[in-house]
């Protein structure tokens, strides 16, 4: 480290230690609990076989922190179009010659000890990637969403359990209002001095709402199956067209790993089959199928900048805060995350978590349906390469926000947000439903 400590570098490579570590002991937990024949397999073509992933969190390490923050040589880069993500879909990667479990251990293992130095010797400033040590936080962030995909593997996989968690904290049941009233108004939304926030968070800036009522608790199980069974999934009128072609073509008639026995509905969950709990959030849908419901029960999926305003502006000071719950990072009172309990709590856990209005579990939990496409924010610059957002940017996506029980804190914000196709039902992501103010 060539002269004196930039203030606070200290702290920040603290931090990044820790990000960095936590993520190599999911990733390790994630792939180690299965044997190697489970690692090369593909157990859906919607996801890589874990061992891809394994050796695409090394890669991508090796790429930003060993080349392009240390100035090292390159490790083994005939690899690197193996594990480019944009160079080979996820439905081909089995047929690649990737490398075999012990291989792709190794490799991680050994990127890790030597980024390690790197990081001994950042002094957290100057160029904009080591600004805050974002480089080291965005790497995080990207194994960490690694783990939450290849923990939906685990999810699609057949087979006993290999994944044990207690269940979440049983909060006292008390009485909610259904819904919550969100002032009209402006509101900062986004970031601009978060630092590890990613580039599709940024800038800052004012957006303006109208008032609108939203749900107190992420739309429930049990509020899913009253849909279900008044014909949800055969009557076509609450069905945007492309919707109503996936129900058809695939014949839906509930959420993913739902199916029905003796008169009730059963869920599979990390290879444990038990009654769909109704008093938790619902799983496993789709956008068409959080868009129908809400139809159904004649509202409407809040916009982004709804949520986002529902989960972060306090009426009180006029600002917007990191978390619903204030700037403090999440502690286990405040949210479900980080893949502790393999399941959502209970609708109206998480007091501690509760916004300044009072809408509970807008962070962890499962993610959340909006009726916005991803689109760039006013300023918008790409950072530091433009696949991780930009090429995503259109109408073909639709934003997800608040995280869910498989997402690390790390990863999660009031300001980060996820996209997917609205098609995507693998993936943990429930809702909530909003609905306009009436007329004067």
């Amino acid at each position: 480290m060539s002269g004196p400590d930039a203030p606070g570098a200290k702290a920040l490579r603290t931090r990044a230690l820790e990000a960095l570590t936590a993520a190599r002991a999911r990733t390790a937990l994630l792939t180690e609990c299965v044997d190697d024949g489970e690692l090369t397999a593909q157990h859906s073509p919607l996801m890589s076989p874990l061992v891809w992933d394994l050796a695409h969190i090394g890669n991508q390490e090796e790429q930003w922190l060993w080349r392009a923050v240390g100035g090292r040589e390159a490790l083994r880069p005939e690899i690197d179009p193996l594990y480019d993500a944009f160079e080979h879909p996820r439905s081909e990667r089995p047929s690649l010659p990737l490398l075999p479990p012990d291989e792709a251990r190794a490799y991680a293992a050994g990127v890790r000890d030597r980024v390690l130095d790197v990081l001994a010797g950042s002094r957290m400033e100057g160029r904009p990637l080591l600004a805050d040590g974002f480089a080291f936080g965005m790497v995080a962030q990207h194994e960490q969403q690694h783990d939450e995909t290849m923990l939906i593997t685990h999810q699609l996989r057949k087979g006993p359990a290999v994944l044990h968690a207690p269940p979440p904290p049983a909060h006292p049941s008390v009485p909610l209002p259904a819904e919550v009233l969100v002032p009209g108004g402006p509101f900062t939304m986004g970031t601009s001095d978060e630092p590890w926030a990613l580039d599709n968070e940024r800038p800052a800036h004012t957006r303006s709402v109208a008032a609108f009522h939203i749900d107190t608790v992420p739309v429930t199980n049990g509020a899913y199956l009253a849909f279900m069974a008044d014909g949800g999934y055969t009557d076509r009128r609450w069905w945007r067209p492309e919707g109503w072609e996936q129900v058809r073509a695939h014949a839906l008639v509930a959420p993913l790993f739902w199916r029905q026995e003796g008169g009730r509905w059963l869920r599979r969950r990390f290879g444990v089959t038990e009654p769909v709990p109704e008093d938790e959030p619902v799983l496993h849908v789709s956008w068409y199928e959080a868009d129908a419901y809400a139809r159904w029960a004649g509202r409407r999926l809040p916009t982004e900048a709804e949520w986002e305003k529902a989960a972060r502006y306090d009426p009180v000071t006029g600002r917007s805060r990191r978390y619903p719950w204030g700037d403090a990072d999440p502690g286990p009172d405040h949210a479900n995350l980080g893949q502790r309990h393999l399941r959502p709590a209970r609708a109206g856990g998480y007091p501690a978590g509760a916004s300044p209005l009072g809408v509970r579990q807008l962070i962890g939990d499962v993610w959340e349906w909006t009726a916005s496409d991803f689109l760039p924010y006013p300023g918008f610059r790409a950072f530091p390469y433009k696949e991780y957002s930009e090429v995503f940017f259109g109408a073909a996506h639709k934003v997800l926000r608040g995280g869910s029980f498989a997402v690390d804190a790390v990863a999660c914000r009031g300001t980060f947000r996820n996209w997917d196709h609205p098609v995507r039902r693998q993936i943990f992501s429930g809702f909530r439903t909003a609905r306009s103010t009436e007329p004067g």
